[in-house]
């Protein structure tokens, strides 16, 4: 299996949603670096289970222990270890799927690569293990503290936030659970959250990301495209069907005339379709893009399905699932922006040290 993620810095995980911990260990991580252990916990409590009435009620406090690679609270340069124990399982809600496949998880194809598979909640497929990455990511964030980003909810199913990511406040993202920061499209969607977990059902969403300040020259221009890897990064999260930067699917509609990006005298550009990124390579203005998430796959309505023998069957969630992924996958997004930003930071910086 692929366990791990990234060039320079690298991060490599483990764990199952209902074994004993979760836990990485992020190679390539300067030395100097003075931890602030509060933001990293602050990132995990944005993803953590329980935290709202509109996501699942699991109760996880998600407290990262690190085992090795900071002394005296500064970075020493050697593999950075920690663990993540899970402290609220509960498999017993699990067992009326032991030899029955939910539709639209990964339980089928798991079994029939490896053979075998952990049924408590997906085991290693779990949407749990992206706790680890968000620890990763939040040390990231403080390696390339220069460069801002900041992702919200977008939509949720077809309530769309209209307004121009230049005309929000990023500071108010975090005062509604839902993870918007237009207030009037936020109630909107977490009335259609409400609406939707009544009926035992589920439901998508998208997230944006912004990263602001980011230096020209972050990417390469062949196989290891920036926003290549940004899109690789976001199609590894759970749940994920799609990912478009820039003008993304729009500029499909459009002219060449309408579409290209006007120079100024200083490199920037008159407007920004390009997202940033010019030839896989940043150009110094705002990246931003578009994650889509599908409906959550557990419902709470009976499925037609089959088990492991062939035989039809049915199926009905059980358990504490999330109604709408979107408001705890804001963390996710952009703890993976800064992974993928921050490896492109010391593979840059390693070419001017040669």
């Amino acid at each position: 299996m692929f366990n791990s993620f990234g060039n320079i810095l690298k991060l490599t995980t483990f764990g199952e949603s209902h074994g004993t911990a979760i836990g990485g260990i992020i190679d390539g991580f300067p030395a100097g670096i003075k931890v602030d252990f509060e933001a990293i916990q602050n990132e995990l409590d944005r993803r953590k289970p329980g935290q709202s009435k509109i996501v699942t009620q699991r109760k996880e406090p998600d407290t990262v222990e690190f085992m090795s690679g900071i002394f005296e609270g500064v970075t020493t340069g050697t593999s950075i270890g920690f663990i993540i124990k899970n402290t609220n399982q509960k498999s017993k809600d699990y067992n009326h799927n032991t030899d029955v496949y939910r539709p639209s998880h990964a339980d089928y194809t798991y079994d029939k690569k490896y053979g075998i598979r952990d049924h408590r909640g997906g085991g290693r497929t779990s949407a749990r293990e992206t706790a680890n990455w968000v620890v990763a990511g939040a040390l990231a964030k403080q390696l390339i503290s220069h460069i801002e980003i900041n992702a919200f909810t977008s939509s949720v199913g077809e309530v769309f936030m209209v307004k121009p990511y230049q005309d929000l406040d990023f500071t108010k993202t975090e005062t509604n659970i839902v993870r918007c920061p237009d207030e009037a499209t936020a109630e909107q969607m977490i009335e259609k959250i409400h609406e939707i977990r009544k009926a035992g059902d589920t439901i998508g969403g998208t997230i944006t990301c912004v990263a602001q300040n980011v230096p020209i020259g972050l990417g390469e221009p062949i196989f290891n495209k920036l926003h290549a890897q940004l899109g690789q990064a976001m199609l590894s999260i759970n749940a994920v069907k799609g990912f478009e930067f820039g003008s993304g699917f729009c500029g499909a509609k459009m002219r060449g005339s309408e579409h290209n990006d006007a120079f100024l005298a200083d490199g920037t550009t008159q407007s920004n379709l390009s997202g940033g990124i010019q030839g896989g390579i940043s150009n110094g203005m705002d990246i931003y893009f578009r994650v889509a998430f599908k409906p959550v796959a557990t419902i709470m309505q009976h499925q037609e399905t089959i088990n492991a023998a062939g035989e039809a069957t049915s199926i009905q969630g059980r358990g504490r699932h999330d109604p709408c992924v979107v408001p705890r996958a804001v963390p996710i997004v952009e703890a993976m922006t800064a992974l993928v930003l921050a490896d492109f930071y010391l593979l840059n910086k390693m070419r001017r040290t040669q």
